[in-house]
């Protein structure tokens, strides 16, 4: 049985049909990427996800129980958490502020392990513990976004363009870390992400999704071979 399982989903905006009956699985213990162009409804399936929007039809199961209605507070209580696009962080709370925030939902017996997890993966954010989260550099806000979403426990783990505007080097640890938490804490890892190569290359199984709907899958390593993939998101194969 799949940890989480999406099975026809429909999502509108208004008039607007965003997701036009996505199917897609992540079993326990993946990393499974999605991938596409700008406007292909990526960010939308990973808020339909969280039950915001609400899907039209369709059903979306975590861990065996439906979830579809079900509030989003509950949804992360349950064992999903969500580093968005963008970031959204708390300005003006401090990186630990922001960290207990992540917390809020987990058993407070854990929060000081949970922090020097954190910690471990992301060193900088232990520098920086006391500092505002909007004076931070764009790295260090992924960081804290990622830190932020472990601080609830998550058994699946959302990540939306954890790469987008960041440096070479940066793009380099943030999948590196990504590798460790799905590897060495057990967390199953569904990512939305640009940059294919590094997405595909990471990923154990990956979706191709264009307009709303979901037009490929295979491994990671087949979807980098693919000659389709390759012309339209690998720049001919160059990653």
């Amino acid at each position: 049985m799949a940890l989480l399982s999406i099975s026809g989903v429909h999502t509108f905006y208004g008039a607007i049909e965003a997701l036009k009956g996505v199917d897609l699985q992540v079993e326990e213990g993946e990393i499974v990427t999605l991938i596409g162009a700008n406007g292909a409804g990526k960010s939308t399936l990973l808020m339909t996800i969280c039950g915001n929007p609400r899907a039209a039809r369709g059903s979306i199961h975590f861990d065996g129980r439906e979830i579809t209605t079900t509030p989003t507070n509950e949804i992360i209580r349950r064992g999903i958490a969500q580093a968005p696009e963008g970031r959204r962080i708390f300005p003006r709370m401090t990186v630990l502020e922001n960290l207990q925030m992540g917390a809020l939902s987990a058993d407070p017996a854990y929060f000081e392990e949970d922090l020097e997890r954190v910690y471990h993966l992301f060193p900088r954010l232990k520098e920086r513990q006391v500092q505002r989260g909007g004076t931070l550099s764009g790295g260090e806000q992924q960081m804290l976004a990622i830190g932020r979403a472990l601080m609830s426990r998550p058994r699946l783990l959302l990540l939306d363009e954890p790469s987008l505007g960041l440096a070479p080097m940066i793009v380099k640890q943030i999948f590196h870390v990504v590798a460790e938490i799905n590897e060495k804490q057990r967390v199953t890892v569904f990512l939305v992400e640009q940059n294919a190569f590094h997405a595909l290359r990471l990923a154990h199984r990956a979706y191709v999704m264009v307009t709303g709907e979901i037009t490929l899958t295979g491994t990671g390593q087949e979807l980098l071979a693919n000659e389709d993939v390759q012309a339209a998101y690998l720049e001919g194969g160059h990653g």
